[in-house]
């Protein structure tokens, strides 16, 4: 625990020194991590991306961050590493505790993110908004034990504001998940906007919108 707090006291080049060298973390040097608790068990971060004050993320196999990919601030990060002993998901040998983010991709802030087992968010997607909820997670109430499935977010996606996904959800590339909407199985259809409690196909996307298209993560 005493190796975990001294960063905190360090200004972010011998910081990321530090995480790098005593926790082999890979952090490049244009990466920056804010005042924020992130201890996975490796860390990968690329060109540009950046993890802002207040989050924590802990108890996770691997968080991958592309370039230029953006974690917000006060998020939480957790799940239940496979490094640790535990009687949970032990029916489950190839589980991965797992965030993993394309490029461009973007958590913007107060969100839960559970990664019981992987997350996979893509390239030029946004979880956007405020207290949207991803679950790998559950009871399976049949065989009486946790249970845990992969969340699968495509590429050029948009996930609206207090939104829930569930373990086995999957949005496909260039697609919307409206706000308020809980995704709750795997989706195929490209360039559909997809809303509801639970969530199906609503309408189809112009393949003209700008999202869909832009070359950089932000939007002015």
């Amino acid at each position: 625990m005493f190796k975990k707090l001294i960063p905190l006291m360090l200004p972010w080049k011998l910081k990321r020194w530090f995480l790098n060298k005593y926790f082999g973390f890979e952090i490049h040097p244009s990466a920056k991590i804010g005042l924020a608790w992130v201890y996975p068990h490796k860390l990968v971060m690329g060109p540009g991306t950046r993890i802002d004050h207040f989050t924590i993320a802990i108890h996770l196999d691997l968080i991958e961050m592309r370039a230029n990919s953006i974690i917000g601030r006060n998020n939480w990060i957790t799940g239940l590493s496979t490094q640790t002993e535990s009687i949970h998901f032990s029916h489950q040998t190839n589980r991965k505790a797992e965030l993993y983010m394309g490029e461009e991709a973007a958590i913007t802030k107060n969100h839960h993110i559970d990664c019981t087992n992987r997350i996979a968010i893509g390239r030029f997607a946004t979880i956007a908004g405020y207290q949207t909820q991803l679950l790998t997670h559950s009871i399976d109430v049949f065989e009486n034990r946790q249970d845990s499935l992969p969340i699968i977010i495509g590429d050029y996606t948009f996930v609206g504001t207090n939104c829930v996904v569930l373990g086995g959800a999957k949005l496909p590339s260039q697609s919307v998940l409206g706000a308020k909407s809980l995704l709750n199985k795997s989706f195929e259809e490209p360039w559909t906007l997809y809303a509801g409690v639970p969530a199906k196909a609503i309408s189809q996307i112009s393949q003209d919108a700008k999202y869909f298209t832009r070359a950089t993560g932000f939007v002015q």
